[in-house]
């Protein structure tokens, strides 16, 4: 929408001006800003946007406004769609299909697809910047979004979103809001400008001279300077001044007619901006009558035209709100009935009647109850804190039958579901607890599921020994502990033994389950966490056989009949990666989190791609890893989970330290392994290994929590997988490659013919010349052999070097030349700058940026995926032609866009002319 109406005088502000015509000057040089305007009600901040708004037109940007409203603060992305929807009916804009599950003009939603968790709302949000992107080409955006402190949950995740992950294009992004009023995640991030009340002289100026000196003396006092409860006031005849804003307010509104009054009213309870025939069903006045009725409104300027079309607003805010509190409760819920069985009648869907049928809806009422669910359920993907609101409002109209009981259960696991998938863990504890709590004793197996809920939730919010409490304390309850209802939580304490590296404990649970489960899916669950367990405890040959038959096990299940154990399937993945299974682990891994994700488990999915960001980087695929630990943290803070944090941030900061940002991965391993979060647990041993590595390659192994690392791996915390690692890397990069070679060959599993590869490396690390080289050829060819490509490139370049050194250099160039194939084929440009700089010192001439690159330093896949945009494809339409997923499309455009050093899609084209 635009700034149709805000046309009143501006007085003073001068430095608040100084400092938006700022922001509005850096955005424009090309650096996004993100800015908040910050002023209680009435303080003039939507008058300073409209100065804004004009400066950015004039300077030919494009400037798109909207706002949030009082009355519609669960509406999804309201203030998005407001400032977006307009343009994007009336523009050619490329977009993702996500976006059309927000914004109405871009066409029919289609069907959610194959993402119901929180990754889809992550992809989302990366879809909504990269739309802002587009629209910023070629003379810049100006986006302002008014009075945020309503705005529903979902635009305040993105808003926290775009925040750390800015849009790489000319964009100013501006909220304005009252602080009093507005969410703690509103206030992170960007700058903050804030509007105060105007002074005495500003007010005088305000007023005119045509007011007495002493009257505007009366008002200034009464008003505070604020600059709208000033002007309301000056609307007010000679004699006694209203003392709140909202008492002038009022006072206005007593001066108007009967049937403007009502029309107010009506329009108040319509819509934040609304057409008058929806006004009129309200108010049950002809459209006639409602017409002259709006009038005398807009005369009045109590309400203003809304841009183009037959759409109205009130002037502000705090009218609308005088307005909808100045009606009778009872005839506002009539209104609201009204309106709602004419969007029926009209077809409209149920998230446009939600709102009107739930303040309007009365006890008992089952057709109200089915609308909000419908509603509920048709924003789950992407707005989930409003799915748990419309949830709440159905669960309190159920009636309190037998029926309505059961119902009401049903709605209250789904409540805590959505309100977990939310970052309301605590709120989505409680309800799983309320669900315990009403469930029959006797119903043994819906109180098992219940249980095993809470003890997720639990391990999201890093209360562990809560959740084993309610487990065992359900347990304690059952008449029989070898009944088929206690299995599923026995699995669960299965998986938090093993999170505490007390594999002892794992193991006896496991030797207390029935060999054969009557329900195939437990049959699957318990074969799944079997591997594990026998690894941890270091048993290699049983580890391996049992993976055999989970594998066999997992290959021949549906997917519908994996659903309810993918906590355990999880548990296979790792343990197929760890005894070497690298590629079978990745496809699992894939498996598993198309299931979690078409089934909305976020919080299974959390793990799974951090899981699948570290068997990505096992094998070599840098940049999938990448995204994948990128998106596992992403989740991981939209579920507000310090645990799933923990271990998204130890496996970011192994892929940073694998491609050469080593004040990166630094940063990250440091933030998870001084989070205190699971630190007694395996996350937290993740942790320290993480940044012990980082350490190491970043020149400083002297700093490496090398005693925490080691207790961790004594105590169970830490497999031996990665303590081999980070053995080795101990050797490459400390003062003493011996002694971390010979702990390598310590740790290692001899029945694990990869491992034989590692402590070769390590051991290369000790030695000098031939003896070196001989020892990393031997490691190269059992890493290549196992599928560890990157590793196998380091052991060539340690070969390379060691045969450098000796004066070998003819015999040092092959070995340097495949390092440098592989280091590319990874993605690892660190590496691959160490490896032409060991060819050149071998004596080979290699130019800068030759190897493994297309045009202007990209590799031929960045410089397809390139060519291709500049032909005009969609991200997706790349993605089907050349066989890619979207994120890894989007990847390697990322990194062209850093290697050529633009921001936009025209950037690039003009970079590859």
């Amino acid at each position: 929408m635009g700034m149709d109406g805000h046309t009143a005088p501006l007085v003073g502000r001068g430095e608040v001006l100084r400092d938006l015509h700022g922001a509005l000057d850096a955005s424009m040089d090309g650096a996004f800003r993100f800015l908040a305007l910050v002023g209680e009600p009435g303080a003039g901040k939507t008058r300073l946007l409209a100065e804004l708004d004009a400066a950015a037109r004039a300077r030919g940007c494009l400037a798109l406004w909207g706002r949030a409203a009082e009355f519609e603060q669960v509406i999804p992305f309201s203030a998005l769609v407001d400032a977006l929807d307009g343009h994007l009916e009336t523009g050619d804009v490329q977009h993702d299909p996500l976006l059309a599950t927000v914004f109405p003009a871009l066409g029919a939603a289609e069907e959610p697809g194959d993402d119901r968790s929180g990754l889809a709302r992550y992809r989302l949000y990366r879809a909504i910047i990269g739309m802002l992107e587009r629209l910023a080409e070629p003379s810049g955006l100006v986006l302002v979004l008014d009075d945020v402190h309503w705005a529903d949950g979902s635009t305040i995740e993105f808003l926290d979103h775009v925040v750390r992950h800015p849009p790489r294009a000319r964009v100013l992004m501006i909220v304005a809001y009252r602080p009093n009023q507005a969410p703690p995640r509103l206030a992170a991030g960007g700058g903050q400008i804030v509007v105060g009340p105007l002074s005495a002289a500003e007010a005088d100026e305000l007023l005119g001279p045509e007011i007495s000196r002493g009257r505007r003396q009366a008002l200034y006092e009464a008003s505070g300077g604020n600059p709208f409860y000033l002007q309301a006031l000056a609307r007010i005849e000679a004699g006694d001044l209203p003392t709140t804003l909202h008492a002038a307010l009022q006072r206005e509104l007593a001066d108007l007619s009967g049937d403007a009054l009502l029309v107010a009213q009506s329009a108040a309870v319509a819509a934040d901006e609304f057409e008058p025939p929806l006004a009129a069903v309200a108010a049950e006045l002809a459209d006639s009558v409602t017409l002259k009725a709006l009038d005398e409104l807009v005369a009045r300027d109590l309400i203003r035209p809304a841009g183009p079309g037959n759409r109205f607003r009130f002037r502000h805010p705090l009218v609308r709100q005088a307005a909808y509190e100045s009606a009778a409760p009872g005839w506002r819920l009539a209104a609201h009935a009204r309106i709602a069985e004419h969007l029926a009648a009209v077809g409209a869907p149920a998230t446009v009647r939600a709102h009107h049928i739930e303040r309007s809806a009365t006890f008992g009422d089952r057709e109200a109850v089915a609308v909000l669910v419908e509603a509920a359920r048709a924003v789950a993907t992407t707005a989930p804190a409003t799915t748990a609101h419309w949830l709440q409002a159905a669960i309190r109209l159920l009636p309190d039958d037998a029926d309505g009981r059961e119902h009401r259960l049903d709605l209250l696991l789904e409540l805590a579901r959505g309100q977990v998938v939310s970052g309301w863990l605590a709120e989505g504890r409680e309800t799983a607890y309320e669900v315990l709590r009403l469930l029959p004793r006797e119903d043994h197996a819906k109180r098992a599921f219940a249980a095993r809920f809470c003890a997720l939730v639990e391990r999201l919010l890093d209360r562990p020994a809560q959740g084993r409490a309610v487990l065992l304390a359900e347990l304690r309850e059952m008449p029989d502990p070898r009944l088929p209802a206690a299995l599923p939580m026995r699995l669960r304490l299965v998986a938090e033994s093993l999170m505490r590296g007390d594999h002892r404990a794992a193991q006896a649970v496991l030797d207390f389950m029935p060999r054969d489960p009557a329900d195939h899916g437990l049959v699957v669950a318990v074969a799944a966490l079997r591997p594990m367990t026998a690894y941890a405890a270091g048993r290699i040959p049983a580890a391996t056989e049992h993976l055999a038959r989970a594998d066999a096990l997992v290959s021949a299940t549906p997917d519908v009949q994996l659903l309810e154990w993918l906590d355990t399937i999880a548990w296979l993945c790792w343990a197929e990666l760890w005894l070497g299974g690298h590629g079978s682990a990745v496809a699992r891994f894939e498996r598993a989190i198309a299931i979690a994700k078409a089934t909305g488990q976020t919080f299974i999915v959390t793990n799974m791609l951090a899981g699948q960001g570290r068997a990505y980087g096992v094998v070599g695929r840098l940049a999938e890893a990448t995204v994948a630990a990128e998106e596992s943290a992403e989740v991981a803070r939209l579920l507000h989970s310090g645990y799933a944090v923990v271990v998204a941030q130890a496996q970011q900061s192994l892929l940073a330290a694998a491609t050469g940002h080593d004040a990166l991965a630094v940063r990250l391993g440091e933030a998870a392994a001084t989070s205190g979060v699971s630190a007694g647990e395996w996350p937290g041993a993740q942790a320290q290994y993480a940044y012990g590595t980082a350490l190491a390659h970043a020149g400083r192994a002297g700093q490496a929590p090398v005693a925490a690392i080691e207790e961790a791996f004594a105590a169970g915390r830490l497999e031996q997988f990665s303590m081999l690692s980070f053995c080795e890397t101990m050797a490459a990069h400390s003062d003493e490659p011996g002694m971390w070679a010979a702990r390598a060959a310590e740790v290692a599993h001899p029945e694990l013919a990869f491992n034989a590869g590692i402590v070769d490396l390590a051991a290369s690390h000790a030695e000098s010349g031939t003896a070196a080289a001989e020892l990393a050829l031997r490691a190269a060819e059992v890493l290549a052999t196992a599928g560890q490509r990157l590793t196998a490139g380091r052991a060539l370049l340690r070969a390379g070097t060691a045969l450098t050194a000796a004066g070998r250099k003819k015999d040092a160039l092959p070995h340097l030349s495949e390092a440098g194939d592989l280091f590319e084929a990874c993605g690892a440009p660190g590496l691959l700058a160490q490896a032409v700089r060991e060819q050149r010192r071998a004596g080979k001439r290699v130019a800068a940026k030759s190897r493994g690159t297309g045009g202007q330093g990209l590799s031929p896949r960045e410089l397809e995926v390139a060519r291709l945009v500049v032909e005009g494809c969609t991200n997706q339409q790349i993605a089907e032609r050349l066989f890619l997923s979207v994120r890894t499309v989007e990847t390697h455009l990322s990194h062209a866009y850093e290697k050529l050093g633009v921001s936009s899609r025209i950037g690039l084209a003009l970079a590859l002319k």
